[in-house]
C-alpha cells in the first residue's frame, strides 16, 4: 500500500484556478486552517468554495482567493457571523448561493452516489427557492405524487478535511463528539486530502479509540499532511479546544485595513504550519 504523506504546500501545488474546493468541518470546529493557510499565501484564484462555513471562508474570501460560495451558513460558533465573509458579502465580491444545512448534505450525498440529484422536503416554501432559481422540483411517480426539491449533486474537485489520526495509507480517525459531514465531502470530490493532528501506525487506530471512530478509509483519501495544531484556531475536540482570544483577535482585524494587513502578515502568510505555530508562541 502507498505512503500518501505529503504537505501543504505539495497539496497546493496541484491546485488551479477556477477549481471547486471542499472544506470540511462546522464553523469554527475542526477547519483543516494549515491547508488553508497553503491556499491563502498560494497564487490561486477564482474558487468555488463548498463549507459549512467558518473562517476558512472567511480568510480565503479576504484574500481574495474565493468568486462563488456554496454554504448553509458561514459562523465562528461564538462570533455569530464571520466578520471577513460578511465584509466581503457586503461589498458584492463573490457570488454566494444559501442552502438549507440539509440540502448542501444532500449535494455532498448526491455526488458521493454518484447521482445528479436527490429529492428533498427542504426548501420548500421557503425563500431558499426564490433566491435560487436555479434549484428545480420534481414529482414523485408514486400515489403521493408529492412535489420535491431536486437537490443538485455539488461535484468538488478538491475536499479538504482534518481530522484526529492517520495512518500513511488514509486510513483517518476522528475522536471528537462529531464527524460532521468529512466523509461526504471526500466521497462527492475527485481528490480528497486529510491533515491530521498525528500519523501512526495501523495497529495504533484499531487500539485508540472506537471502531466508529474510523470514518474515513484510503480508499476515500489521496493525500495525507501531518498537522500537529492544523486546526487552530478552530477546535479539534477532544484535543484542544477553540482559541477564542485569537479567534477575537482575527474578528477584531476585520474593522479596518490596516489590522487586517498586521494579522496578515503575521499569520495568515506565515510562510509554512511550523512558522504559524512559530509565530503563536510568540503572542
Amino acid at each position: 500500500m502507498s505512503d500518501k504523506r505529503t504537505t501543504e504546500d505539495e497539496v497546493v501545488a496541484d491546485l488551479r484556478d477556477g477549481m471547486t474546493v471542499g472544506v470540511g468541518g462546522w464553523g469554527s470546529r475542526r477547519k483543516p486552517m494549515s491547508l488553508v493557510r497553503a491556499i491563502a499565501r498560494s497564487p490561486v484564484r477564482d474558487l468555488t468554495l463548498v463549507s459549512y462555513g467558518g473562517p476558512d471562508v472567511g480568510i480565503l474570501c479576504a484574500m481574495g482567493k474565493v468568486s462563488k460560495l456554496v454554504t448553509g451558513f458561514v459562523s465562528l460558533d461564538s462570533i455569530p457571523l464571520e466578520p471577513h465573509y460578511r465584509k466581503a458579502r457586503e461589498a458584492g465580491l463573490l457570488e454566494v448561493v444559501e442552502l438549507d444545512e440539509g440540502m448542501l448534505q444532500w449535494g455532498l450525498q448526491a455526488q458521493a452516489m454518484r447521482l445528479p440529484f436527490l429529492p428533498t422536503r427542504a426548501g420548500l416554501g421557503s425563500d431558499v427557492m426564490r433566491i435560487n432559481p436555479h434549484l428545480k422540483t420534481v414529482r414523485s411517480p408514486y400515489d403521493d405524487a408529492d412535489e420535491l426539491v431536486a437537490m443538485p449533486a455539488l461535484h468538488l474537485d478538491v475536499a479538504l478535511v482534518h481530522a484526529h489520526r492517520a495512518d500513511a495509507q488514509g486510513n483517518a480517525q476522528i475522536l471528537g463528539p462529531d464527524p460532521y459531514f468529512d466523509d461526504l465531502f471526500c466521497m462527492a470530490a475527485d481528490r480528497c486530502v486529510v491533515s491530521v493532528e498525528r500519523v501512526v501506525p495501523t495497529a495504533e487506530l484499531a487500539s485508540g479509540g472506537p471502531v466508529q471512530s474510523l470514518v474515513l478509509h484510503r480508499l476515500m483519501v489521496d493525500a495525507v499532511v501531518e498537522a500537529p495544531g492544523g486546526a487552530h484556531f478552530t477546535s479539534c475536540e477532544p484535543d484542544y479546544g477553540r482559541d477564542e482570544a485569537f479567534q477575537r483577535e482575527y474578528a477584531a482585524s476585520a474593522r479596518d485595513d490596516e489590522a487586517w494587513a498586521a494579522f496578515r502578515d503575521r499569520y495568515v502568510l506565515a510562510p509554512s504550519h511550523g512558522a504559524y505555530r512559530r509565530a503563536l508562541a510568540g503572542r
